[in-house]
């Protein structure tokens, strides 16, 4: 829900988009050696870059526009080049049991790229995610994701290690994000829950994401900002995954571009979100976060005693203004960020002072157990407790 403000920079337009692989910025170094091409020319070897340390945008002479471009002059310094048989050996095979998931793009392998698949190649774990060419994304997507990432570089954006353009092939290399999406944590029916903590902390990270995008010397417009697009780490550090959808933002004099519908609905800016046969989180929550009574409906119970008051209605009246009608009443995402970080400060003091303590921001005077039966009470609260894994979100 903090993504909204994305559209404070874009409106819906009728026409077709624009294409995602339109010029950024200019590079401020050259591609060391250029790309052999790996369909009819090439030789199908492979080329070793370097990855940088630095935190911003890359520059190159030229945005490829199309595989063939890319083919021809990759034009970015910062990924690898991989055969498809680096590939092949990398998931063993694409192995079944390697799989971490599946959607619109194609299958998600988690592999691992050591001295044997290429020689001299430091081990290391990566997630491998190969196009479905039957599937709902192509070449286009494809190559939005490798000049984006191929550019941008951030804590809080998932890193691009590399590519195979070989043929028909179109796979793309990331770094492996081990505690896997938000959305699996989110909407997991048994096992552990997010802590409240944990939850602000990834809000936040998701947050600096979009801010960094946002603030770009050519601002990006992310388009599908959904918990399944926050990947994990080990220590629950959140990054923006999948840039297929992402394009450029308003340049110069414009104050916005047109853009189609597109990422998930009840995830995009409230303007873009339609009714449909699955439900709408955008018009189910957006009265609830503006009622103290109401909005303990979107708050889960399992996490009662790790927050304060204050921090909770800090929480849901910023996600409420971020949900704004008003393009121009929502916050923009570096005030987000700040808001965010003020929360997480103070919090973690008063969850400290609260400890042992059930916090909760409303009580309803019907549940209050005096006067009442202490058993019928405490059956209540483990109905309470059992509802639904949607108010959870």
């Amino acid at each position: 829900m903090l993504g909204v403000d994305e559209n404070r920079q874009s409106q819906q337009g009728t026409g077709e988009d624009e294409k995602t692989s339109s010029h950024i910025s200019q590079r401020r170094s050259t591609f060391s050696s250029s790309l052999k091409d790996q369909g009819n020319e090439s030789d199908k070897s492979s080329t070793k870059l370097s990855m940088p340390d630095s935190v911003g945008m890359k520059r190159t002479p030229s945005v490829p526009k199309n595989v063939t471009d890319l083919r021809r002059n990759p034009g970015y310094t910062n990924v690898d080049i991989f055969t498809y048989e680096e590939m092949t050996l990398a998931t063993k095979h694409f192995r079944p049991d390697f799989i971490l998931g599946e959607g619109g793009f194609g299958v998600v392998y988690k592999g691992v790229i050591d001295e044997n698949v290429r020689p001299g190649f430091p081990t290391t774990s990566v997630a491998i995610k190969e196009l479905n060419p039957d599937g709902l994304q192509g070449d286009r997507e494809w190559l939005a994701e490798v000049n984006y990432l191929g550019q941008l570089s951030h804590p809080n954006l998932v890193k691009l290690i590399g590519f195979c353009c070989e043929d028909e092939h179109r796979l793309l290399v990331y770094e492996y994000m081990a505690s896997g999406s938000l959305e699996k944590h989110l909407f997991r029916r048994v096992g552990c829950t997010l802590t409240w903590s944990k939850r602000m902390k990834i809000a936040l990270h998701a947050a600096k994401g979009l801010a960094f995008l946002h603030g770009a010397e050519r601002s990006v417009i992310y388009r599908d900002f959904k918990t399944s697009n926050i990947l994990l780490d080990e220590d629950f550090n959140a990054k923006l995954s999948d840039f297929g959808l992402a394009k450029d933002g308003p340049m110069g004099d414009q104050t916005h571009v047109s853009t189609r519908v597109m990422g998930t609905y009840g995830y995009a800016a409230p303007e873009y979100s339609r009714p449909s046969r699955e439900h709408n989180l955008v018009e189910w929550a957006r009265p609830l976060l503006n009622h103290n009574k109401k909005v303990l409906r979107i708050l889960d119970p399992r996490m009662d005693g790790q927050y304060s008051t204050k921090a909770a209605t800090k929480v849901t009246t910023l996600a409420y203004q971020c949900l704004s009608q008003n393009p121009k009443g929502r916050p923009l995402m570096n005030q987000v960020v700040e808001l965010l970080e003020s929360i997480q400060t103070t919090g973690e003091e008063q969850v400290l002072e609260n400890e042992g303590k059930g916090v909760t921001l409303y009580q309803d005077p019907s549940h209050s157990t005096k006067g009442r039966n202490p058993a019928r009470s405490s059956k209540e609260g483990e109905e309470q407790r059992s509802k639904p894994a949607v108010e959870e979100a």
